[in-house]
């Protein structure tokens, strides 16, 4: 072999390991605490989302989970997803500006929930979604921050507490943000229909079983009226057929 193949060979090598290496360093600094809505998270409605929680340890598994919400945007309802092998708690708090909802006063809004594990961990390798219902989201906001704190069985602490500054690159650690769309006409996110939209619906569908009906009662004279129509030929054909004979037997007489 050549010395400028072995060179090549060399370099070649070298630009794998270190191709493998960001590669691997990007995914590390990639996994974070997030938050993601199932659908959409629309402002002055309800919404369903993941907290998502990747494992980044090799030596260590995560045996706990606290997820905290701003009290600057109080959410009056916040419920979590029964998940197997965890143990889940809601925590309240006092407002100091009493919340309205429904016509109802609110005087407490859920500060915190914290997800322990009860017989299952997050393993090194893995993650875990704990998925929890929202609402109702303000009105008066873009988005929800949701500083989160994960903690391992070796005691070790992460705090996702870092808040992304505009036009700033990502932060270590940054906070689980969730974004808030436009405002939906129902405020339930899209998920029931409308009266006038069912009432439309069924007009609809009554039209066209007035349709189907309509054009049944139609094939059905249609094929009656044909079949008269044929009566009426095999009748004359058969006339026309004795006469034929008649005509034929008075020939051969003569």
């Amino acid at each position: 072999m050549t010395v400028s193949r072995v060179s090549a060979s060399r370099v070649a090598l070298a630009g794998g390991i270190a191709l493998s290496s960001v590669v691997l360093l990007s995914g590390t600094a990639f996994a974070h605490v997030s938050v993601q809505p199932q659908g959409e998270a629309a402002k002055g409605g309800y919404a369903t989302v993941n907290i998502k929680v990747p494992n980044e340890r090799d030596n260590a598994s995560t045996v706990k989970v606290e997820v905290n919400f701003p009290l600057d945007h109080p959410l009056a309802s916040v419920m979590p997803q029964p998940i197997p092998g965890w143990k889940a708690e809601v925590t309240k708090s006092k407002l100091g500006t009493p919340l309205k909802l429904h016509g109802k006063t609110i005087n407490e809004a859920v500060s915190k929930v914290t997800w322990t594990a009860d017989g299952s961990k997050i393993g090194p390798g893995q993650f875990q979604q704990f998925p929890l219902s929202l609402g109702q989201l303000p009105e008066d906001a873009d988005q929800l921050v949701l500083k989160a704190v994960q903690t391992y069985d070796n005691k070790e602490v992460v705090r996702w507490i870092e808040e992304q500054k505009e036009g700033g690159e990502e932060p270590q650690n940054p906070a689980p943000v969730l974004k808030l769309s436009a405002a939906s006409a129902d405020h339930h996110g899209g998920a029931a229909p409308s009266a006038s939209a069912s009432a439309a619906k069924d007009e609809k569908a009554g039209h066209e079983d007035k349709t189907a009906s309509h054009e049944e009662t139609a094939s059905a004279g249609s094929s009656d009226t044909t079949a008269r129509i044929l009566g009426v030929i095999g009748i004359l054909v058969g006339i026309a057929g004795v006469a034929f004979g008649v005509l034929a037997g008075r020939r051969r007489s003569a």
